[in-house]
This record gives structure tokens, sequence and C-alpha cells, in this order.
């Protein structure tokens, strides 16, 4: 057996943080402006993790930024609705601690970091029927960031997803895509576009990569310039291989080289969920060997294995064990398959989300959790859980679709490579997908002869606040509804994904880990998709994995700096 040496100074910090996403910089920079000495071991080479790839959005209800707009809603609303939305899987400690605390959150960031914000004044709640629920300014994102602030840190700052950027140029939903998808028919917004094109290429040019970083690029390259001024160690290519308990309480952590940190105020665990174990998406995904995770590749459940180790229990109650989404496979001119994530084209006017069968099976402008939940219901077992995309010529080149982008962006190369599908007929597109042509005639035509009037009577598109905002203004009578007539036809095949997982560790309102018996395990602390959704597996809002992981990120931290050091 190896004889581990005893700690020396330099292996002794105040608070560890595992993993270097939105939860754990959040944790490691409040600690650190708490007068804590911090250090985030990280186990790939770049920071950031899945928050890095995300859209950004941060569900913080009575956050100040829409206070300062003027509104200003009593903290009753959105419990209640936060309540109706998870029924019986409503956590009340946890939902209370984060109403109470999301507000300070953003406001303690604001005042002593370089993370500020924007708020999404007019973003709905999902389900706008349902008590309590908010009509705008229950989220905020993080400011666009020039990354030249971050100097040569830079080069420790996960690049954005392939798959969501133009060329690596990071597009914030709101304004800034609106002005990209208009450009072929507003002066403003082609002058928009021109310039964050020629900014972006003379970047490419100078630096290698985009600098005007928006969405999650901007929240980590926000934070990590925060974890920088404040003095918190963060170390990359860290493996961890066990939690270390002294007298019952977790004092530190054993480096997979044998070496130990110890941590006098405990440790943070922040490592991103189990997207990629496949063991454990075995028991706890519908159809995990088809499931396609968003997450980054290190998102192996380390931390639930280190925390299970010690005695730390797992929640499964949930209505889902992750945060789904639909996926296309893209296939890229290397060899190499990426995942796109269909967040906003299935709300456009002139869509529809169709089974091999030919026939719709849910609202595609509701949230892309439901349309998941809707495809798995949908599909009998046994059969390939996977959907299709249908649109027309004057879709594509106006919105896109998936990865294909509108005009004048080509996208011949897509249909080539087999990921988008053509046909000049619906009969033509439905052989070429595979897709029942008898049956997916008579769903066109029986969605065109309602969609000419911009109605759905089959599932009601255009019905509710947040299906109306992801629709076009533009398109009357119904911002969601147009009819799909003008050929070619074209189609996506979608299946089954997640941005991250839900099911987690037992975490109590202080974010501290919780063993089988629901008793704090002293020093150790969870946040982010290493602890079990508060929302009960379900999914109410925009924004709501990334709110969650800031805010209990920080509460956290504060935590433990109120506590006597070990």
């Amino acid at each position: 057996m190896t004889k581990l040496p005893a700690p020396c100074a330099e292996d002794t910090v105040d608070l560890i943080v595992l993993g270097s996403g939105a939860a754990g910089l959040a944790a490691a920079v409040t600690a650190a402006i708490h007068g804590l000495r911090v250090v985030v071991l990280e186990q790939a080479e770049v920071a950031g993790g899945t928050s890095a790839w995300s859209g950004g959005w941060i569900f913080a209800p009575r956050n100040p930024v829409a206070r300062r707009a003027g509104i200003d809603e009593p903290p009753e609303a959105p419990r209640a609705y936060l309540q109706a939305v998870a029924g019986n899987r409503f956590r009340a400690d946890r939902v209370d601690a984060f109403l109470a605390a999301a507000p300070e959150m953003v406001a303690f960031f604001e005042q002593n970091t370089a993370l500020q914000f924007q708020g999404g004044l007019i973003i709905p709640d999902t389900y706008g029927h349902l008590p309590g629920a908010g009509m705008g300014g229950r989220s905020v994102i993080a400011a666009p960031f020039d990354a030249r602030a971050l100097g040569p840190a830079l080069a420790l700052l996960r690049l954005p997803l392939a798959e969501t950027t133009f060329r690596g140029m990071t597009i914030q939903a709101g304004p800034d895509l609106r002005a990209f998808l208009t450009m072929t028919r507003s002066l403003r917004s082609l002058g928009h576009v021109a310039g964050r094109v020629l900014r972006h290429g003379r970047d490419l040019a100078l630096h290698g990569r985009g600098m005007d970083l928006r969405n999650g690029a901007a929240l980590i390259g926000r934070l990590l310039l925060s974890a920088r001024r404040a003095g918190v160690d963060l170390r990359l290519s860290q493996q961890v291989s066990a939690l270390s308990i002294d007298r019952g309480r977790v004092c530190g952590v054993m480096l997979a080289d044998g070496r130990r940190l110890t941590a006098r105020r405990g440790v943070v665990l922040a490592c991103g969920g189990f997207g990629h174990d496949a063991a454990r998406a075995a028991d706890l995904l519908p159809r995990a060997a088809e499931h396609l995770s968003l997450s980054v590749p290190t998102a192996k459940g380390g931390g639930l294995r280190l925390a299970e180790a010690v005695g730390a229990a797992l929640d499964h109650d949930l209505a889902s064990a992750a945060a789904l989404c639909p996926v296309s496979r893209v296939p890229w001119p290397d060899g190499s398959e990426g995942r796109f994530p269909h967040i906003i084209d299935r709300g456009k006017p002139g869509v529809i989300g169709v089974l091999a069968n030919g026939a719709r099976f849910c609202n595609e402008g509701l949230g892309y959790h439901d349309y998941v939940t809707a495809l798995l219901a949908a599909v009998p077992e046994g059969e390939a859980a996977q959907s299709w995309l249908v649109c027309d010529h004057r879709f594509l080149r106006r919105y896109g679709l998936g990865i294909v982008r509108p005009a004048p962006v080509p996208y011949g190369g897509w249909i080539r490579a087999g990921y988008l599908r053509r046909g000049q007929s619906p009969r033509d597109l439905a052989l070429a997908c595979g897709i029942d042509p008898a049956g997916l005639q008579a769903t066109l035509e029986r969605w065109n002869a309602h969609a000419a009037q911009g109605a759905d009577p089959e599932f009601g598109r255009g019905s509710s606040a947040y299906m109306r905002l992801q629709g076009d203004p533009d398109q009357r009578p119904n911002p969601n509804v147009a009819p799909i007539t003008r050929a070619p036809f074209y189609a996506v095949k979608v299946e089954p994904g997640s941005f991250a997982t839900f099911a987690g560790l037992r975490t109590d309102a202080q974010a501290r880990v919780l063993d089988g018996q629901g008793q704090a395990i002293a020093g150790l602390y969870a946040a982010g998709s290493d602890a079990a959704s508060i929302f009960g597996g379900t999914y109410p809002a925009g924004g709501i994995n990334l709110g969650p992981a800031l805010t209990f990120g920080f509460i956290a931290a504060r935590h433990a700096a109120s506590q006597d050091p070990a």
C-alpha cells in the first residue's frame, strides 16, 4: 500500500470545488470574495463545462435587473407557478431557498464581479395557463463579453459548440438572433449582421477564435475573469479518486496520482452530472441506448460516485431524470458527428414534427422538453424513437432548419451529407426519409387547410405567450402557423437527447449533500447537475438548469464561509 505524504501548507486550502462550469465557478468566486482560499479542480483541459455550450439563460425570479425595469412581483407568484408545474414532486425547502437566494445571487455578482446581466424582460414562463405564471422578467443572461479582457487566461476557456454557432460566432436569442433571421428583409438587420461578421472575421484572423462572446460562453468568460481577479486557483486536467474523511467530515480529496489536498471548509461537487455515464443512464433514462447527450464528454457521473462512496443518497423520484431536448446528428466533413439541439426552429411558422407514420404527435411550439416527452410517449417500444421536422422551401430559406442556416448561406452541402432530406413533393420527401407517404400527405393536407387561417385545431400552436414569442411576429394572424406548400420540401431527423441530467444527489436548502437518513454530510456540498433537480424533474421555464446552478453554488460557498474551519 502506497504511503501518502502528510498535507503541507501548499496542499491546504479553505474550499475545494470540483468542476468549472457555472455552478463550480459561482461557488469558487463567491467563496473567494468572502475571503476563502479556493482551488477549482477541473477534469478537462479547458474550463467551462457544459455551461460554456449553453444558451446562457438563467432563471432567477424577482431579480434586480427586472426590478430596475419595473417588474416587481410578489414572491408568492413564482412559488405558486413552480408548485403547479411540479405537483407532488414540489421540493418546498429547496425551492424556497432558491427563490430567496436567486435575487441575492444576481445582485452579488453585479456588485462584486465582472459578471453583469441583461434581462429577459419579455420572456414568459412555458406554461402560461398555470397559476403564478410569469409573463417576463424572471430570467437574466450574461451581458456580451469581450474575451480580450481575459488576456492569457483566454486559452483556458472552452470553445463554443460548433453546431450552435456560425463559424464559431455565438448568436444570442432575442434581437441579435432576429437580426440574423431578417437580414435579407431589413437594412438595419443587415447592418447589424455585417458588423458582427466583420468583427468576427477580424478576431479569427488575429486570435484564432471569436472574441465577442454571447450566451453561455459570455457567462463562463465573465466568471473566469472574476475568478482570476479574486485569486481562485484553477487547476485543469485534474483527476480526483476519492473524498477524504476525518471524524465524519469531508476534509479534502485524494487525487489519482496519490496526492492529497485538504480543505478546511469542505468540498463542492459540481462535476456536470452523468450525461455520458452509460450505466447510470441505462438505469434512469428511457430509451437510453438512443439518447443523445449534449453534455461535455467529461460528464460521466464522477461527482455522484465520489459522494456515494461516503454515504450520499441520490434522488430518483423525478418526473424526468434529464433536461430533455430534441437533437439531430450532424455529419461533419472530417467524419465526426456533432449534435444540434432544436431549441428555436420548432416554434417558427411553417414546420411540423411527424413520426414514421407521417402523423404529428405534439404541439411543436411548446418547450423542447415537452417535445421529447411527447415523442417518447408516442413511439411504441421496439420502434426507433425518432421524428422528422418537415418544412418547405420558403421556411428553409427564411429560418433555416437545425444546422442549416437561412438565406443567403448555402445549404447544398447538408443535402449531400444526408443531414437534410429533400423531395419535390411530399411523397418524394417521405420516401427519402422512410416516412409513410400516405400518412405524410394526409397530415400536410390537414395542416395546410387550417394553417391558411392561422389555426392549429389539433394541438393549438400559437395559443400561449411562450409559443408566440418563439414564432415570427411578421407572420399573421398566428406567429407560429403557416402553410407548408412551396416545393421543394425538406426534413431533418431528430431524436431524444438532453442538455443535462436532473437525477442527482439529495441536498438540503444550504446545498449540503444528504445521506440515506436525510442527514447532512459535514463538509460536502453539491450544485449544478450533481444535485438533484429542485423542480422535481420538470421544466417550468428556460434557464432552469443555470439558475439553480449559479444560485446553489452561491449558497454553498456562502454557507461554507460561515462555518468554523476544521
